[in-house]
């Protein structure tokens, strides 16, 4: 049973589950953004969620919590749990279930005034009744309207409700894919529930689980996108442990393939570019008015899409492109690195010089998100051009800086044939 405290701003919940179990794994003498006490309370509440899956370590600093996942075994993302733990006071459970049988028994629609009537003689076989004003239900059939579980239609000044009517939704493998790998995947989750047990096809081996406690923040900005609205956007420099608030107008999520981190596009009006953040630092969003520039600015975005290796981009009135090229040479037993260039080469080409050689070409705004990627085919570079000379001497520097930290000879790898071999 879940951990009963009521939940009244899940932003907390989102924040303690990052901060204790997924980045962080801080102990409750390291997190000093709450007092220890409320550190064992939050820990045992996600604890009731996340209990099959609670590991420990034992540091020298003292026992830290982690999440440990087999995917062979869990087929679906255990953190949508934090988002089914809605806690409910007793009037809440009373008045939604007394709802919905009368709704349920009702001929047609019915007004505010006979639904609390009824509500009143559903309750007068008790002794000690409780009793519910109209106003508290008023407020609880907005709601149910608001999240399309009951439906209301104006009668001259009279609003009618009834209960929605129940639709098919796609099958349950539909759901199994969708739940697990769709941004806001949860929605998915939550349909699934509704679903018989089945037999499940899928098995996920690199399984992005943590952009879930982000899925209140993207479901907002999936909402100001499709309305083509600006929003207000708080984010927290984590480095600084800043907030600040920006008006922004939201173009595009981008998701690594990589890592999973999903990433938000925007434009800020009064800068001359389209920038990202990172969806685990923005800590709110409101939706503001609609912008008509919107579809222009979504149509620059595309059109710089060829030229980004990563979410870099450049300034709306234009920057120019940095060109790289590395050659890389493999034995006749390693077609697969030829296939890995094809497979990994995004908005870059490839060209098949011989039957052991390939060359890689790209141009790009920002020559050092490819770094990372470059390194991994070090000791098979053969040649490599950066058309950014101080990002080229910087990477061979870091090559030469590696060779002498491990004592290794300019010969060690064999390819390396001139001043510009690695």
């Amino acid at each position: 049973m879940a951990y009963s405290e009521v939940i009244k701003n899940f932003n907390r919940v989102r924040d303690y589950m990052r901060e204790i179990f997924v980045y962080g794994f801080k102990s409750r003498d390291e997190y000093t953004q709450m007092s220890g006490r409320t550190y064992d309370d939050e820990r045992r509440r996600l604890e009731s969620w996340l209990g099959d899956y609670m590991r420990f370590r034992q540091t020298p600093e003292g026992k830290n919590v982690f999440i440990s996942i087999n995917s062979r075994v869990s087929r679906h993302n255990p953190l949508y749990k934090a988002w089914k733990a809605k806690s409910f006071t007793d009037g809440d459970i009373t008045l939604h279930f007394i709802l919905m049988d009368i709704l349920k028994s009702a001929d047609d629609a019915m007004p505010i005034s006979e639904i609390t009537d009824q509500i009143d003689q559903y309750l007068s076989v008790f002794e000690e009744p409780r009793m519910f004003d109209e106003s508290t239900v008023r407020k609880k059939l907005k709601e149910y309207v608001s999240e399309g579980i009951l439906n209301a239609e104006k009668r001259g000044k009279v609003l009618y409700y009834r209960r929605a009517e129940d639709i098919d939704f796609y099958d349950a493998d539909t759901l199994d894919f969708f739940s697990e790998i769709a941004p806001c995947g949860v929605v998915g989750s939550f349909l699934l529930d509704k679903k018989e047990k089945h037999k499940e096809i899928f098995a996920f081996k690199h399984h992005y689980i943590t952009g879930t406690v982000d899925s209140e923040i993207l479901c907002l900005l999936f909402m100001a996108m499709q309305e083509k609205r600006m929003v207000t956007m708080e984010s927290i420099n984590r480095h600084k442990d800043q907030l600040s608030e920006k008006h922004v107008i939201p173009l595009q999520i981008m998701i690594s393939a990589q890592n999973g981190r999903q990433y938000l596009m925007v434009y800020t009006p009064g800068y001359d570019r389209i920038t990202s953040f990172r969806l685990d630092h923005i800590v709110s969003v409101k939706l503001d008015g609609q912008s008509p520039q919107f579809d222009e600015l979504r149509e620059m975005l595309t059109g710089m899409m060829p030229h980004m290796w990563g979410v870099n981009t450049r300034n709306i009135s234009g920057q120019r492109l940095e060109h790289v090229e590395f050659t890389v040479h493999y034995e006749k037993d390693e077609k697969h690195i030829h296939d890995r260039l094809e497979r990994e080469k995004r908005c870059g080409t490839v060209e098949r010089i011989d039957r052991h050689t390939s060359r890689f070409r790209a141009d790009v705004f920002d020559a050092s998100e490819l770094i990372p990627w470059i390194r991994s085919f070090i000791c098979r570079i053969t040649e490599i051009h950066f058309s950014n000379a101080e990002l080229e001497t910087q990477f061979k520097s870091d090559i030469e800086e590696m060779y002498r930290l491990y004592g290794l000879k300019d010969d060690t790898c064999s390819d390396r044939r001139d001043e510009n071999d690695l």
